[in-house]
């Protein structure tokens, strides 16, 4: 059986998987970047926990990160492309089935990266806050 966090994460990259860009998760950078882009869901950290304790329950705010990468010549355009279509997908379902109690991802900070030999890639970390809570930390 998965624990909370373990099916809200996979409900994440199952849900960055319906995009068009390839979604891994937990995966290195590869050598080849596809055209459409490259998702890399990162499981992040669920920080110090806020605590009640009638009922025990754990309340999180795991940040998790999004890698978004594109490479190609318009890369630009396609970055805002693929940012837009994250933030559009992410906001369809801010409780992924009703995993969580909310998720908001937060303003990515774009850089480019030369690459000898190939065109630069342009890439960005998007943070996404993932609000849920447990009865055991552990599960």
């Amino acid at each position: 059986m998965a624990t909370i966090r373990e099916s809200i994460l996979a409900a994440l990259h199952a849900r960055l998987s319906t995009l068009p860009a390839t979604a891994l998760r937990g995966e290195v950078l590869p050598e080849r970047v596809p055209a459409e882009g490259l998702l890399i869901l990162r499981d992040g950290e669920p920080g110090q926990p806020e605590v009640t304790l009638s009922p025990l329950a754990y309340h999180y705010q795991h940040r998790a990160e999004i890698e978004a990468v594109v490479q190609g010549g318009d890369r630009d355009a396609a970055f805002d492309t693929l940012t837009a279509s994250i933030g559009a997908t992410l906001a369809a379902d801010r409780t992924l089935g009703g995993l969580c109690d909310w998720l908001e991802a937060e303003a990515p900070r774009p850089v480019d990266l030369p690459v000898e030999g190939a065109a630069s890639l342009k890439a960005a970390i998007i943070p996404v806050v993932l609000h849920y809570s447990t009865a055991d930390p552990l599960r």
